[in-house]
């Protein structure tokens, strides 16, 4: 059983997606904000559908599959005696969440162990807790979040609560060692209902998402979940790296050469006569060069990135992207421009003209 912190879309499109196409398990869900979710999810048996649409080398894609992995789902605040015992349960292996960076964060309201925690690592302490005192071995704990080695800074949190909670040495002892807290990578974009599907008017938890998915897990050893997206690595940096510089540098890219020629989206710019090609330019003989045997297959993941930008199905804004473009650009490309001076010992002319 898998125990899953978030009931949003982007766990719905990507793990319940991935754990109904293999059988893997089932999943109980626990939404924290909210409760309407939770109680649409049990109306529906847990079965929802997810209309898979995009563009992959060359073809449009649009299937839709039927997610099936999900038991039930519990709303924190009013069930949270029954969250406890699903932390219980014997054949309870894995907890997966996604609670955004603001989840990544304690409450000074819990200073104290009672009632239903405020926090998310909180939260989780005190479901570990129970788990511990039932005399049961720890489970593998997947946070997929977007921030870089997430599961060692959840493991940190949780500890860091673990002392405002004063629990026994045996408890912290059991939580670092027992509890197996992996970092990982995900990577889907997950837009939410389609704008036109057949299921549109019966199926009130449809979701969309993009044909692409990706997966990485930092572990030494074996992975439950076979799954093509999953990917299993002792070191998962270098695929921070590959994304960070070739999908979000592009997209910084285009906020910094399209958005001021006036073109609204992502897609507009792949298809553009004059973006589309500076674009090309810019990704295969300035950015991939820089990452080549550092990266796997920096090239092919180029490639996948442009048929995602030519999704006919999303509309990624420029102007979203460039929200707190500065910072992105000291992160996404500066570096990239940096890298190619001192490996080719000169200037990279498409770089070079976006970072001045």
């Amino acid at each position: 059983m898998i125990l899953q912190f978030g009931a949003g879309n982007f766990l719905r499109a990507f793990v319940d997606l991935f754990v109904s196409q293999t059988g893997f398990d089932e999943v109980v869900v626990v939404q924290s904000t909210g409760i309407e979710r939770a109680e649409a999810l049990n109306r529906a048996g847990g079965r929802y559908h997810v209309a898979v649409q995009g563009f992959v080398e060359g073809r449009v894609i649009d299937e839709t599959e039927e997610v099936r992995s999900i038991s039930k789902a519990l709303h924190a605040g009013t069930r949270w005696y029954e969250v406890l015992e699903t932390a219980c349960r014997p054949d309870m292996r894995w907890i997966v969440s996604n609670t955004t960076e603001a989840g990544f964060a304690l409450d000074e309201a819990d200073v104290e162990n009672r009632g239903v925690p405020s926090s998310y690592p909180a939260k989780l302490l005190a479901v570990l807790l129970a788990r511990h005192a039932a005399g049961l071995p720890g489970p593998v704990i997947l946070p997929c979040e977007l921030i870089e080695h997430n599961g060692d800074r959840l493991r940190a949190l949780v500890l860091e609560q673990a002392a405002r909670w004063q629990v026994s040495p045996d408890a912290v002892a059991w939580l670092g060692e027992s509890c197996t807290w992996l970092n990982n990578l995900v990577d889907r974009i997950v837009p939410g209902p389609p704008k036109a599907h057949p299921l549109l008017g019966t199926d009130p938890l449809l979701l969309s998402a993009e044909p692409f998915a990706f997966w990485a897990i930092e572990t030494t050893g074996s992975f439950g979940l076979q799954h093509p997206a999953v990917v299993t690595a002792p070191d998962i940096t270098p695929y921070y790296l590959r994304k960070v510089r070739i999908l979000n540098g592009l997209h910084s890219a285009l906020v910094c050469h399209a958005l001021p020629m006036g073109i609204a989206t992502v897609r507009e710019c792949v298809e553009h006569p004059e973006v589309g090609p500076w674009l090309e330019d810019l990704l295969f003989n300035e950015i991939v060069p820089v990452l080549e045997g550092r990266v796997d297959d920096p090239a092919g993941f180029a490639r996948t990135t442009l048929d995602r930008f030519r999704n006919p199905f999303l509309e990624h804004k420029l102007s979203a992207i460039a929200l707190n473009h500065e910072a992105k650009l000291r992160v996404r490309l500066l570096p990239t421009y940096e890298e190619y001076r001192s490996k080719f010992g000169r200037e990279p002319e498409l770089l070079g003209r976006l970072i001045k």
